[in-house]
């Protein structure tokens, strides 16, 4: 775990969200199409969840939260950014 209290993995990522946010979905849809491996941490179920968001997005409840392999986040991003930071994190061939 970070400082922030979001968790990682070395061989995907982490995603934190919830199914009715649209955001998620879609981010879940790439990481499907693209293969990546993730760890989906439903933000409604799991305990401790919107705390760690919050520590990590400055006191905002903003989802989705994809964490990297080398502890960075990303808070809502969109595809192309989404893509950009899976290849720097050698998740995605170029």
């Amino acid at each position: 775990m970070s400082e922030t209290g979001l968790r990682k993995r070395a061989d995907g990522v982490v995603v934190y969200g919830a199914m009715w946010c649209g955001d998620c979905v879609r981010s879940k849809a790439l990481l499907d199409k693209v293969h990546v491996p993730y760890t989906w941490i439903d933000t409604d179920a799991e305990e401790g969840a919107i705390d760690a968001i919050i520590a990590a997005n400055d006191g905002r409840r903003s989802i989705p939260v994809i964490v990297l392999p080398d502890g960075s986040h990303l808070t809502e991003p969109s595809d192309p950014q989404l893509r950009a930071a899976l290849t720097a994190n050698s998740l995605l061939a170029e």
